[in-house]
């Protein structure tokens, strides 16, 4: 694949209807699996754009195809489409009309550079090959891309590299991040309920605390990182909740606790998952209650292919986009799930804004419309530079 590639040209009207949909999308926000008003839109616009258009997969998922000459290159540009169960308080005029539901993670944004690059290549000159833009459903821990791939996504769309980006606040606005390797970490989720013997608060020697094994079980849980797992690899055992009783006086029969790990290397990854209901088990039992243990493998890590994160650089540099050197992060993706059936790169867009800046999943955060015709062109000039005519 060629890395020659030029800045492509994102008018203003283009730019601005973008700016619109984006706005329409950010109104609107739909939960996993539910977004059928985005995806209605999403066919609507990829049908009116001259693609071909395939919905279902994944459920609410829909892919546009581009083909032209030969056809036989082939890519994938993926871009995810469901919100988060969060109340709003940005205050933005196209804040979120519905109640607890909001786009706190920008995939509002990512589906608009889909789109608008979509609208962009089936326009150009000069491509030999097949580029499919996909449009996920339910990344936000639902694990989407996991069942449009068990659907047949790349069986029906056969593709040489897939490539998706999330906006990053964090990043200066326009930067690019594409690293070699991981990318994102792995996550498993857990729920333990601990099982004692109600009573009253006044006499607890008449029954067995369930809280006080609970309690003592979340400390006793951070060891698994600091003495488990090798100090030179990485690793996150963090609980999230603790639900347990009524009211003041009455030392309940269970307490339940939930939480999430993370980590990069499989071997790592394994070994929290025995420690995890070895620890849990075994402390319940010291203290004379005992313990169901619920542990779920969730998305596994973003790791890119080196050659096409470095293709994804040069592409970045040569439309101006500065490109960025960063550490992985902890936080997980299920493109990881894509990334495992065929190679590809995930990249950050740096989305920074002056002043107030919050970051992902907060309420008060809202996507950066500035860095729009960045992402445009970033996905253009990818398949200018995978796709074009030799």
């Amino acid at each position: 694949m060629s890395a020659q590639h030029s800045a492509a040209a994102v008018s203003g009207e283009l730019l601005a209807q973008a700016t619109a949909w984006r706005h329409d999308l950010h109104r609107h926000p739909e939960l996993a699996y539910g977004e059928h008003r985005t995806a209605e839109f999403i066919a609507r616009q990829l049908t009116q754009f001259g693609l071909q258009v395939h919905r279902g997969l994944g459920g609410t998922g829909v892919v546009g195809t581009i083909r032209r000459g030969t056809g036989r290159r082939s890519i994938g540009i993926r871009a995810d489409m469901d919100a988060l169960p969060i109340q709003e308080t940005s205050g933005v005029e196209h804040a979120s009309s519905a109640s607890g539901v909001m786009h706190a993670c920008g995939h509002d944004g990512h589906t608009t550079m889909a789109l608008a690059a979509a609208a962009l290549c089936a326009q150009l000159p000069g491509l030999d090959g097949t580029v499919h833009f996909i449009f996920q459903p339910a990344e936000e821990n639902e694990g989407g891309g996991r069942r449009m791939v068990e659907d047949g996504l790349f069986k029906l769309f056969p593709c040489e590299r897939i490539y998706a980006l999330h906006n990053w606040p964090a990043l200066p606005a326009g930067a690019c991040v594409a690293l070699d390797g991981a990318m994102m970490a792995a996550l498993d989720t857990f729920e333990i309920i601990v099982r004692g013997r109600g009573c009253h608060g006044a006499m607890p020697h008449e029954g067995v605390d369930p809280i006080l094994a609970a309690a003592q079980l979340v400390s006793a849980l951070q060891s698994i990182v600091s003495r488990n797992v090798d100090p030179l690899q990485s690793a996150v055992v963090s609980v999230t909740q603790i639900q347990a009783g009524d009211t003041w006086n009455v030392i309940p029969d269970s307490c339940q606790i939930r939480g999430s790990t993370r980590w990069y290397e499989a071997a790592v990854g394994n070994r929290i998952a025995e420690r995890i209901p070895h620890l849990a088990r075994s402390l319940a039992e010291a203290l004379d209650c005992s313990a169901d243990i619920h542990y779920e493998k969730r998305f596994p890590a973003t790791i890119n292919e080196p050659s096409a994160a470095r293709l994804v650089r040069d592409v970045a540099a040569g439309i101006g986009m500065p490109v960025m050197d960063a550490h992985p992060s902890m936080a997980s993706e299920d493109f990881a799930y894509m990334l495992q059936a065929v190679p590809g790169c995930y990249l950050w867009l740096g989305a920074a804004r002056e002043g107030e800046n919050p970051g992902l999943h907060s309420p008060r955060y809202d996507f950066n419309d500035a860095v729009l015709s960045r992402g445009i062109q970033l996905w253009v000039a990818l398949v200018q530079s995978c796709l074009s005519r030799p």
